[in-house]
């Protein structure tokens, strides 16, 4: 599988043993191969698969969600957050930081959308009392060794569009295209049948 192809993914995703996510909660994912719109360690692995074809894959640290980073575990004061937040361990947090102010200007919800996706962070209270409140801010799975059960449900050339926008286009993701599709292309249609 080369570069600027979509990908219908299902997928399965195991975790010291126990499945944390999993294609069969909702639909399998679709993205543009090369764009880098998933884990390095899961592109690598879809290289030369087919549409239909499964395996499992085991995916390092490094190759996921990265090693965990010490400098991503911050404090910050136990006033920066209202009276009335549902403080708890374990609690996953949208942080809303504004790079030009100071520390100070920084905004905690628990789930409100932001217009600037930019400025929003994800973090995790790991710990906190009267005064502090101990925030983590790396990704959920990073240090982890991730093992995957995958399919490739689909494949289809990326068009002009998605390939400079870097993303999948589509309102209801029909991307499921048939022979009819390429009969313009009449040069080119035994090329496009080789996933």
């Amino acid at each position: 599988m080369a570069e600027n192809i979509v990908v219908t993914l299902a997928y399965e995703l195991t975790v010291d043993g126990k499945v944390v996510d999993s294609s069969e909660d909702g639909e399998p994912i679709i993205f543009l191969q090369g764009a880098g719109q998933v884990i390095p360690g899961l592109e690598k692995a879809l290289v030369g698969m087919k549409s239909g074809e499964s395996k499992k894959i085991v995916v390092s640290a490094a190759e996921g969600y990265g090693e965990k980073d010490e400098d991503a575990v911050v404090e910050v004061p136990r006033e920066e957050f209202p009276s009335d937040f549902p403080l708890a361990v374990g609690l996953e947090i949208t942080v809303q930081t504004n790079e030009e102010s100071d520390d100070d200007d920084t905004d905690f919800d628990e789930d409100e959308d932001f217009e600037d996706e930019d400025d929003m962070m994800e973090a995790v209270i790991t710990d906190f009392n009267d005064e502090t409140v101990t925030l983590d801010f790396n990704h959920p799975l990073a240090g982890k060794e991730l093992t995957f059960n995958i399919t490739v449900v689909d494949l289809r050339y990326a068009s002009e569009e998605e390939i400079e926008h870097g993303h999948v286009h589509g309102d209801d993701f029909d991307f499921y295209f048939d022979d009819e599709d390429f009969e313009d292309d009449d040069d080119e249609s035994s090329d496009n049948h080789h996933h």
